[in-house]
């Protein structure tokens, strides 16, 4: 199937690695303009040269990081300066640490909402008269499967971001008419460095070994194991391409089935 984003300029956050590089690769394999950014300039720009050797898009970088106050002026610069204006933004950002509800400190609730709620949303707001103007955009937020069943031991995903689900909804009625479609991608386990260094946090709660946490994990999996980042990468590259135009305003799961709920 032909994406039909050759051409496209694309914005992926906290791209220096996991799920948001994987997008971006997935992105440029399609022809698209990419811009990652991240905290490591090191790693983006090791990023960039390996996407540019593959082709056939091409990728660009910035050095940002969603926990600082100019963060959304450094984008929107970004944007401008690199990629000459935006097509489609992929939102995506960290997790905040493991914990339980009682562990939510005033202080920690107020730092991970400005980084993983509020700097996305003013970053959206700021780059959607583009969109609006050319009539065409897409707008990805990469959340958690948390969103609709809430994880064991991550108190602080399960609560901010299920603020994104419902502005992410609200967005896609707003800006439909535009031809703008507006979706949120919520990963299962897909086998990340976060992936990872949560089993391994479970694994010392529990006394068990990593190993036999990831087997009891995957056992709970319908598919039977982790998901790779480039089977969510493809998913995502389709929810921002041309003929995903009519799906908007929609919660995708990418996650083997391990949901329960409908």
């Amino acid at each position: 199937m032909d994406l039909g984003i050759a051409g496209k300029r694309a914005l992926v956050l906290a791209s220096s690695r996991g799920l948001g590089k994987g997008i971006a690769e997935a992105l440029a394999r399609e022809g698209a303009h990419v811009l990652l950014c991240g905290r490591s300039a090191e790693t983006l720009a090791a990023n960039c040269a390996a996407i540019n050797a593959a082709g056939p898009g091409r990728a660009d970088w910035v050095q940002a990081d969603l926990s600082d106050e100019d963060v959304v002026e450094t984008l929107v610069k970004a944007t401008r300066e690199k990629l000459g204006g935006v097509d489609i933004l992929v939102n995506n950002s960290g997790g905040p640490t493991p914990g339980s509800t009682e562990d939510m400190s005033e202080e920690k609730l107020a730092t991970y909402f400005q980084s993983m709620v509020l700097r996305i949303i003013t970053l959206t707001n700021r780059l959607l008269p583009v969109m609006k103007e050319q009539r065409w955009g897409r707008i990805l937020t990469v959340a958690s499967s948390g969103v609709i069943e809430p994880i064991p031991g991550l108190a602080l995903s399960n609560t901010l971001r299920p603020a994104l689900a419902g502005w992410s909804k609200t967005l896609a009625s707003e800006v439909a008419e535009y031809g703008i479609t507006s979706n949120m991608l919520l990963p299962g386990s897909i086998l990340t460095d976060r992936l990872k260094s949560l089993d391994a946090a479970a694994a010392e709660r529990s006394g068990r070994s990593v190993a036999e946490v990831r087997a009891a994990s995957e056992r709970a999996i319908p598919a039977r194991r982790y998901g790779a980042v480039e089977e969510f990468a493809a998913t995502a590259a389709f929810l921002c391409s041309a003929p995903a135009s009519y799906v908007t305003g929609s919660l995708i799961r990418c996650d083997g089935g391990a949901a329960r709920s409908v």
